[in-house]
């Protein structure tokens, strides 16, 4: 049974309207993040240092997602260029700190969409870092919805939010599939150049978690909307982690499901930082897993 997404079951085609105009207030005066650069993005770039228009460096199914997002046919990533937060470790580094990827407008932006819906026959629509690209993003939706997009839509970010940009966002995303990378501010400072990461984090956490609730799957046991929150553990970051799946535990829906990721290895600049450039101590992360289950959480297995 096909269950409607949110932007066709929730939004008309004039609410979806108004979210476009509101959102392209953005690319004149930018504050789509925590950032708040305020920057005229037609003429200069801000902390990200996108433009106007996305950029995409790939898009395809994608068959190594959680279990719940991949189902049979994969899902539809679009990967973008560019990024608002600036990790030392960051695995995809060509893409989030040199924007490695082809400028596009709105409207092949939406091709892209109905394309992973009809021709690879994809489950949902994955929107990899999209948070600077919330206009171009809004629109492509809305203009391959007039063109019979139908698939969910997975905003697929680091975290570092704006709750007014996830405001504008709501009753367009079906599932919220945020990274809560740290609980420390200062691992916030030394590994992602932000100083507040964890209230950031946090309070856009309430905000996706208001909008959605917990995950929710189909008959398939496809997800098709909610909350799926990722953490991948550091080495030596134990503490860290404990104090992430207590936030998660203590003020976050019970049905939240919750992807503890053991697959960290050092790249980009994580080698200058002695603590982090080295493999995650597997013991140290069964501890973390058990700790999760101790809780009652819903873990990803």
């Amino acid at each position: 049974m096909s269950i409607e997404p949110s932007y066709l079951k929730r939004l008309g085609k004039e609410d979806l309207l108004e979210k476009v105009v509101e959102a392209k207030k953005h690319i004149t005066n930018c504050n789509l993040c925590p950032h708040a650069c305020g920057v005229n993005r037609m003429e200069e770039v801000g902390v990200c240092r996108a433009s106007h228009q996305a950029i995409v460096s790939s898009y395809a199914p994608h068959l190594g997602e959680e279990r719940v997002l991949v189902g049979q046919r994969g899902s539809g990533t679009i990967f973008f260029g560019y990024c608002n937060l600036s990790c030392v470790y960051c695995q995809n580094y060509e893409l989030s700190a040199y924007g490695e990827g082809e400028t596009v407008p709105n409207e092949k932006l939406a091709r892209m969409m109905l394309a992973l819906q009809n021709h690879y026959g994809c489950h949902n629509i994955n929107l990899v870092t999209p948070t600077h690209f919330v206009p171009n993003i809004v629109e492509a939706i809305c203009l391959a919805a007039q063109n019979g997009l139908k698939l969910p839509i997975v905003y697929n970010c680091g975290g570092y939010e704006s709750v007014e940009t996830l405001r504008l966002l709501e009753g367009v995303v079906d599932i919220y599939m945020p990274d809560f990378k740290y609980s420390s501010t200062e691992f916030g400072k030394r590994y992602s150049k932000v100083v507040d990461y964890p209230e950031r984090a946090k309070e856009a956490l309430r905000e996706m978690d208001r909008q959605v609730g917990g995950l929710k799957v189909d008959e398939r046991n496809i997800a098709h909307r909610g909350l799926l929150i990722r953490h991948m553990m550091l080495p030596g970051g134990l503490e860290d982690t404990k104090g992430v799946l207590e936030f998660i535990k203590r003020e976050l829906s019970a049905d939240v499901l919750v992807n503890l990721m053991s697959q960290y290895y050092p790249c980009h600049k994580a080698f200058d930082y002695k603590e982090i450039g080295k493999r995650l101590d597997l013991m140290e992360y069964q501890e973390a897993y058990d700790y999760g289950e101790k809780l009652g959480l819903r873990l990803v297995r």
